[in-house]
């Protein structure tokens, strides 16, 4: 779906378009498995046996649209998880997950989605994907305003978690979260419960990276570039309000219904006192 989206005025908003990963983004971890290529258009980790790597949006924001254009670990990459997620700090964190669970060659993916508020998920998500994530670039998206979280897929909304507060759910809205990317071994549980095993002869693994863009209300000194935390845009397309129009509801629908392939709102055997509220309101 080609969202058009109604530009917010300068003043309260952070631009991102020509992205730099010089600028954008600063590598935290992996003693020089992460490199900055091209200019700064090109972000990769890496992935051997001693560690993996990972970087971390040098702003924080509360709220905003995050897009990133990832080219996943191509032919067995069994063992291995690649997270694009936002996280805030502490012990009672928000969080709002992209994981992409690697896998034997020529078996798909899973793109395993989760949302955390105040340090609780079990909001497990997770599809295949309709195409090979490792063949080009795909651009992964996260909105999230108020009113609710979308996860998108090359413009396609996969999933909506709306806040529900009102009727006792928690929705994450207070806490300022970043942009985080790992690639690492998780070999224990990440393919088929852990019965596959990263096979360290096909090492390095090795994602991808480009396009990154951020719309958000970037906080700084705890103070949001957003009048009032408000975001008042020029028009009700902005991302601050924007919700799915019947097209985005239908294609994720048709995304639902031939690519999910868990949802813990249908985990009745999990929930045996009964399902999360926010299933039974849906």
């Amino acid at each position: 779906m080609a969202t058009i989206l109604v530009p917010l005025l300068a003043a309260i908003m952070i631009y991102s378009v020509s992205a730099n990963f010089h600028q954008d983004v600063e590598i935290t971890w992996g003693d020089g498995r992460g490199q900055i290529t091209n200019n700064g258009d090109l972000l990769t980790l890496s992935l051997d046996k001693s560690s993996g790597s990972g970087f971390q949006s040098k702003n924080e924001y509360l709220f905003g649209k995050i897009d990133m254009q990832i080219k996943l670990v191509a032919g067995n990459s069994a063992g291995t998880v690649t997270a694009y997620y936002l996280k805030s700090p502490g012990a009672t964190w928000d969080e709002i997950d992209f994981e992409f669970l690697g896998n034997l060659s020529g078996d798909p993916y899973t793109l395993h989605t989760n949302v955390f508020t105040q340090g609780k998920g079990d909001r497990e998500q997770q599809f295949k994907l309709w195409f090979d994530p490792t063949s080009d670039f795909h651009t992964y998206s996260i909105l999230w305003n108020p009113q609710r979280i979308i996860f998108s897929v090359d413009g396609t909304p996969i999933r909506e978690f709306k806040n529900m507060e009102s009727q006792g759910t928690l929705f994450p809205k207070n806490q300022p979260m970043r942009m985080y990317s790992s690639l690492w071994n998780a070999e224990d549980w990440a393919t088929r419960g852990g019965l596959v095993k990263t096979d360290w002869s096909k090492a390095p693994f090795t994602a991808s990276y480009r396009g990154f863009n951020e719309e958000a209300c970037v906080v700084s000194n705890g103070q949001s570039s957003c009048s009032n935390g408000s975001g008042q845009g020029s028009g009700s397309g902005s991302w601050l309000s924007q919700e799915l129009d019947s097209t985005g509801q239908e294609r994720m629908r048709w995304v639902q219904s031939n690519y999910m392939i868990y949802n813990y709102c249908t985990d009745a055997k999990r929930f045996p006192q009964g399902l999360p509220r926010e299933c039974l309101a849906a």
